[in-house]
């Protein structure tokens, strides 16, 4: 099952079955007596949990502890003087957990007997999971216990236990309590292990130096080679790393684990209310990893490895990763509508605006398109490897220019998680590595939308290809990182751009604002343009390429054809607004700024004298996005055509069309006003630069003594 979750610890709303682990030092004092004030927290604990519905299964150590310390008292009692005064050898560690166990369970009894939850006994061995009609029996036992409320405990079988050293063989099914917890939990089919212990978690090195810190999230390849750790258990035969590695098989399999203090009172509680306490070990965890966590800079340079690998597949290979991304998205489809609707239903909540809901819905058929769209860029030409010119230097010299992916990019985007799914497959196909970080209001969708694609990339490849930055207070970190992040590109208001710009020495592409102007020349067919301006206006107001602003040639006001169009506009619920000069002429609202997008069923109209007050207007008022002429003179049309300066101008066509699908690039990244590498809708080939490879037999420059240059083009 795929479930995208607001934070890492979101997963525990559904939880309903866990096992809880308790070490030999949760059971005993640092003296070997019973720490009864401990256990009795951790039974109400789980009273409480039991109460709420939930299915808990114990697994506790202590056995050992308990039996050691009355076996010692009882040889103290019936040894005399004399023999103690000679060495003494320490009670066989069998018989001491023959004896310690009915002393657990004891305790147990009594605990649970005051908070009228009952519970059962089971002893295990290792030799028993050999057997797999003991496996199936087991687990008909625990349900029959659970669907009765009864708290199974286990407890490994040490008295009998058929290993020769119980108590330092780390090898079997399972080899201590923390390792069996483990087994049990993907046995039993739980939804969480809890491994308690006697510090908070996981530090990354031992918890008594003051330079170690707690690993909230447990990540595998940053983490397993970095953390130091202290001595072993004081009273039991594990440890922290009897606890990790339990933790992460566990976890490996589907199990999420969270190693956390037995000390510290309601613990277990707090993690099931996802509460940040403990170390965290999820098999998804490096999908949620933020550049805090991670490290931005071990972020992006496992992004760039991963982009090479993704480089040397073939173009097949490259190809089948993309068809596989478009079957999953079809795949989980209701998995992500539904985290979408969670999203949608909490932007309604706080009073997002209409147009901002609007970007943010997943609307019916949108999924089924988005996995066509991913189709249609595996189906493209590789880019990648292009010669786009070979020319002869010299006899024997050849030099070709090819195309080649850009590398690292990091793209922040608006509250549209399609544009995730565009982005991410643009990438791919274009051989790049993508840091994304979406809007927030798209939190939920984009996590699912992260989670089913990265899913499908092979492992050849890496997931690390495509990190999910999860908050905007990360992204400082990254626009520092000019040496390994080479492409920024902003997708968002004119205020982020802005700020993105000044706050870092990577290359920014994008645009602030979709300022879009429609203008209707004295020599428009007046139907044409009404049919042009309704679509750029209605198709979908909260596009950056939706008309913002009406210009007219002063000839059409006063006519028929003007007064209709505005009827049709205000019919169809577009507020109209006016420049200086149409608010008077036509009795409308003045707009306060001439340069504003309103994303929304608003415009403004403004008079112009002719094309060369358009033109003025727009490179005044204008993005340089996408600008329009409605104009049957072809002259004044190719006027208004050369010498506009916006990424895309239209003749008699809806700006609608600029649009990375519509232009048949497959999808877009984004649409760049820039003037620099690319413009307009920015596709694949807006992704790529070129290398420069060189096939020589030997030559040498030498001074360029007796090498004669041809530059001969080759065809």
């Amino acid at each position: 099952m795929m479930n995208g979750y607001d934070s890492p610890r979101g997963f525990v709303k559904d939880v309903k079955r866990l096992v809880i682990k308790v070490g030999t030092a949760i059971v005993t004092r640092s003296d070997g007596r019973l720490a009864v004030g401990r256990l009795g927290s951790l039974c109400e604990q789980i009273k409480e949990l039991n109460s709420e519905g939930y299915e808990v299964i114990v697994v506790s150590s202590g056995a050992v502890g308990l039996g050691r310390q009355r076996l010692k008292y009882r040889k103290l009692v019936n040894t005399s003087f004399a023999d103690l005064q000679k060495p003494q050898m320490d009670p066989d560690g069998k018989a001491c957990a023959a004896v310690g166990q009915s002393s657990l369970m004891a305790l147990y009894d009594t605990l649970f007997s005051q908070l009228d939850v009952s519970s059962a006994q089971l002893l295990v061995t290792d030799h028993d999971f050999r057997d797999k009609d003991f496996r199936r029996q087991l687990s008909e036992t625990v349900k029959s216990l659970l669907d009765s409320r009864v708290v199974p405990i286990f407890n490994e079988n040490d008295a009998v236990s058929t290993r020769k050293a119980p108590y330092e063989d780390s090898s079997g099914i399972f080899w201590d309590n923390d390792s069996l917890a483990a087994l049990l939990a993907l046995e039993i089919k739980a939804d969480l292990l809890v491994l308690l212990s006697d510090v908070e978690g996981l530090y990354s090195g031992p918890p008594s130096d003051p330079r170690s810190k707690l690993i909230r999230t447990y990540i595998k390849e940053k983490h397993q080679s970095e953390i130091t750790f202290g001595d072993k258990s004081r009273v039991g035969r594990g440890g922290m790393i009897a606890k990790v590695k339990a933790a992460v098989n566990a976890a490996s399999v589907g199990v999420p684990v969270v190693i956390t203090s037995g000390y510290a009172p309601n613990n277990i509680l707090k993690v099931l209310q996802g509460e940040d306490v403990g170390t965290l070990f999820h098999d998804d965890a490096h999908l949620w990893t933020s550049a805090k966590e991670f490290g931005a800079r071990e972020m992006a340079l496992a992004a760039r490895e991963s982009s090479r690998r993704l480089q040397a597949l073939s173009s097949e290979d490259r190809k089948k990763i993309l068809l596989g991304i478009a079957d999953a998205i079809e795949a989980n489809e209701n998995y992500i509508k539904a985290e979408n609707e969670a999203d949608l239903a909490a932007a309604e909540a706080v009073g997002l605006t209409k147009s901002l809901i609007a970007r943010l819905a997943l609307k019916p058929g949108k999924i089924k398109s988005l996995a066509n769209s991913v189709r249609v860029l595996a189906n493209m030409e590789d880019p990648i490897g292009r010669v786009l010119k070979r020319t002869e230097l010299a006899d024997g010299l050849v030099l070709e220019k090819t195309s080649s992916p850009l590398g690292v990019l990091l793209i922040v985007f608006e509250a549209r998680p399609e544009a995730l799914v565009q982005i991410a497959s643009l990438a791919i196909r274009s051989g790049n590595a993508i840091l994304l970080k979406g809007g927030k209001e798209a939190v939920r969708s984009n996590a699912i939308l992260h989670k089913v694609i990265t899913e499908a990339i092979p492992n050849t490849v890496g997931r690390k290809l495509i990190g999910l930055v999860t908050s905007r207070d990360e992204i400082p970190d990254l626009l520092k990182l000019d040496d390994v992040i080479d492409l920024v590109i902003p997708r968002g208001s004119n205020k982020l751009v802005s700020q993105i710009k000044e706050s870092t020495k990577i290359p920014v592409m994008g645009h602030a604002d979709g300022i879009c102007h429609v203008y209707v020349d004295k020599s428009a067919n007046l139907e044409m343009a009404k049919h042009i301006i309704l679509d750029a206006k209605l198709d979908y107001p909260a596009a950056c390429n939706a008309m913002e602003t009406l210009l007219v040639h002063k000839d059409l006001v006063g006519t028929g054809g003007l007064t209709d169009l505005m009827v049709d506009l205000r019919t169809e619920g577009v507020t109209l607004y006016g420049g200086p000069k149409a608010a008077k002429k036509l009795s409308i609202p003045q707009a306060h700024s001439l340069h504003h997008e309103y994303n929304s069923m608003a415009g403004t109209i403004e008079i112009v004298n002719d094309v060369h007050g358009a033109i003025d207007h727009i490179h005044e008022y204008g993005s340089a996005h996408t600008d329009c002429i409605i104009a049957e003179d072809q002259d004044v049309a190719e006027v208004f055509l050369r010498q506009v300066d916006s990424a895309a101008v239209f003749h008699n066509a809806s700006t609608r069309f600029c649009d990375g699908a519509r232009f048949g690039l497959g999808a877009e990244v984004g649409i760049s006003t820039s003037r620099i590498h690319a413009r307009g809708p920015v596709g694949v080939e807006g992704l790529l630069t070129t290398r420069w490879i060189l096939r020589g037999s030997g030559q040498i420059v030498d001074g360029d003594n007796g090498v004669i240059y041809t530059h001969k083009d080759i065809i």
